[in-house]
């Protein structure tokens, strides 16, 4: 492992990440011991608090784990998707909010993710997915439901549809298209959206996963994409008329 900080203020940063590097390049493998706090102060030519800091932003990160007792200190850990799939989203919604990316490219982005995943999730769904599907489109025809609810049940159905696929890599992948894109989208369109509209897409979406049916399917997501993009143009729209 090596870094050569040029800001005192970036320290931990930098150690963190070489720290990083180390482990994607195997050079540090799952279950690996890091040495001492002494040994990366002395290695690193820090003080110990900041090689503690450093440690810290690995852990959260969840890249290493520690342990105490006389065969305790930092290892290295095992990520799971599960583990990282939080971090994803956390991003995903930060690149989308302090960035200037239009309505219209982030559901470009949205829906081509999905759709990649409706064949294999038409294939593969078990009783288990439709059931979660069926059960938020039941949520959803509620007619005391709160806009805030909707948008959350929204997010639950799409999920469901996206680890329908069977695929670990996958679901990560869309872990931010679903749950950072969606509620935003959600947030600007919920004045004007028709839920009984969006129900029947969802109706539609289900039922031809039941029946394996992968291009009605990715029709329905087509469609459910040029719906919402239209809802975002009105809502422009009457934005800019005058009032």
């Amino acid at each position: 492992m090596k870094t050569a900080p040029r800001k005192t203020a970036d320290l931990s940063a930098q150690i963190a990440q070489a720290i990083r590097d180390a482990i994607v390049s195997g050079e540090l493998i799952v279950d690996a011991r890091l040495p001492s706090e002494a040994e990366l102060s002395d290695q690193f030519q820090v003080s110990r608090p900041t090689v503690r800091e450093a440690l810290k932003r690995l852990a959260a990160q969840s890249l290493i784990r520690t342990q105490r007792g006389a065969s305790g200190g930092a290892f290295v850990n095992r990520l799971s998707f599960e583990d990282a799939y939080s971090q994803q989203v956390t991003t995903s919604t930060l690149l989308l909010s302090m960035n200037a990316v239009s309505f219209d490219t982030a559901c470009e982005a949205r829906y081509a993710l999905e759709r990649a995943c409706a064949a294999l999730s038409a294939q593969r769904r078990t009783a288990d997915h439709l059931a979660t599907m069926r059960a938020e489109i039941f949520r959803q025809s509620q007619p005391g439901l709160t806009d805030e609810a909707f948008c959350a049940s929204d997010v639950t159905f799409h999920r469901a549809l996206v680890d329908g696929a069977g695929n670990p890599v996958l679901s990560y992948q869309l872990a931010g298209a679903v749950e950072a894109m969606q509620p935003l989208m959600n947030m600007i369109t919920f004045t004007a959206r028709s839920r009984e509209e969006i129900i029947g897409l969802h109706s539609r979406i289900v039922g031809a996963l039941e029946a394996k049916d992968a291009d009605t399917v990715d029709t329905a997501l087509i469609d459910l994409e040029h719906y919402t993009r239209r809802l975002a143009h009105d809502v422009a729209e009457s934005k800019r008329k005058p009032t």
